[in-house]
C-alpha cells in the first residue's frame, strides 16, 4: 500500500475517536470538524515514514490545534457571555452509531460539556486526553509545555471542578429518565405548577442559551420553583414534544406548528431534574434538530 493511502485509511480509522476529543475540547461540532480537517491537512503534508503510531500522533496534532483555538477565543473574548451553552451532539433514542458513541466517550451528558467550557485551556486538555480518553500524562505533557507531573495537577485541578459542579451521580437508565422527561412535560402542557416543582430537585438549575438572535430566552434560574414557573411562561400550548438523546442522555426537541423552537438537555438523579439546558437559539436549533427531525 502506498505512504499516502497508508495515511488516508489510518486517519479514517481515527477520525471519529479524534472528532469525540475535538468536541470534549470545544464544545463545537463545527469547530471540532476544522480542527480534525487541521489534523489531515497536516498528515496529508507529513512523511509517513516519520510517524511511528499514527493514532497518537493525530490525537496529538488535533489536542494542539484545539488548545490553540481555546487560547485564541479567550483572547478575543473581552467579557464572558451571559450564557453559551456548548452545541449539543443529538440523536434518535434508538440510535448510537460509532461516531455519536466516540463523542460521548463519558456518556454524562450535555451538564459535563457546561463545565468543561468553564476550565482553562491547559486543565481542560490534561482532563478530557487523561480522564476522557485514557492518555498517560507523559503523552499529554508535552502538549502543554509542562511535566508529567504537572500534567497530573492540571487534571487534577479539573477533576476537582468538574466534581464540585456536579455533586449528584447522574441517572444512566434511559428509560427511567425518559419517565421523568415524559412526566414534566406532561405536567407543563397541564399547567399543574406543583407537579412540576414535585419533580424538581431541590437544587436545580435551567441554563437557557437564546443567543444573539434572541436574548430575552437568556437566563439562569435556580430552584424548584422558579424553574417550573418558567416552565409555564415558556410553555407553548401547540408545542409538540420529540424525544431525543442530548450528549446520551434523554432530552428533548420542542417544535411549534412544525418549526423547532428548543433544544433540551436534562440531567436526572434519584428521579428529580437537576439539571436542564436549553438551546433557543434559532438558527442553532435549527441546525441541531435538522437530522432528527427530517423523517
Amino acid at each position: 500500500m502506498a505512504g499516502s493511502e497508508w495515511l488516508a485509511e489510518g486517519f479514517e480509522e481515527n477520525r471519529a475517536r479524534l472528532r469525540g476529543v475535538a468536541y470534549r475540547m470545544l464544545g463545537s461540532l463545527a469547530e471540532a470538524d476544522d480542527a480534525v480537517q487541521d489534523a489531515w491537512l497536516r498528515l496529508s503534508r507529513a512523511d509517513a515514514s516519520e510517524v511511528e503510531n499514527l493514532g497518537a500522533w493525530l490525537t496529538t496534532i488535533v489536542a494542539r490545534v484545539c488548545l490553540n483555538m481555546l487560547r485564541a477565543r479567550n483572547t478575543r473574548r473581552e467579557q464572558p457571555l451571559p450564557v453559551h451553552l456548548p452545541d449539543p451532539v443529538l440523536g434518535r433514542i434508538e440510535e448510537a452509531g460509532p461516531e455519536e458513541q466516540a463523542v460521548l466517550a463519558d456518556s454524562v451528558g450535555l451538564a459535563l460539556q457546561v463545565v468543561l467550557d468553564t476550565l482553562p485551556p491547559a486543565e481542560r486538555l490534561a482532563f478530557v486526553l487523561h480522564d476522557l480518553f485514557d492518555l498517560p500524562f507523559e503523552e499529554i505533557a508535552p502538549m502543554v509545555d509542562r511535566s508529567a507531573e504537572a500534567a497530573r495537577q492540571l487534571a487534577s485541578r479539573a477533576r476537582r471542578r468538574v466534581r464540585g459542579a456536579s455533586a449528584q451521580a447522574p441517572e444512566r437508565d434511559i428509560a427511567r429518565q425518559r419517565q421523568v422527561v415524559d412526566a414534566f412535560y406532561a405536567a407543563a402542557h397541564r399547567g399543574d405548577f406543583d407537579a412540576l416543582v414535585a419533580l424538581l430537585d431541590p437544587d436545580v438549575v435551567l441554563r437557557s442559551d437564546g443567543g444573539t438572535a434572541l436574548p430575552e430566552a437568556t437566563v439562569v434560574l435556580r430552584g424548584p420553583e422558579a424553574v417550573a414557573a418558567r416552565a409555564l411562561a415558556v410553555h407553548h400550548p401547540d408545542a409538540v414534544i420529540h424525544p431525543a438523546l442530548v450528549n446520551g442522555t434523554a432530552g428533548v426537541i420542542v417544535t411549534v406548528y412544525g418549526q423547532p423552537v428548543a433544544v433540551l438537555g436534562i440531567t436526572i438523579s434519584h428521579g428529580k431534574i437537576v439539571e436542564m439546558d436549553a438551546i433557543a437559539d434559532p438558527d442553532r436549533v435549527a441546525a441541531l434538530a435538522a437530522a432528527i427531525l427530517a423523517d
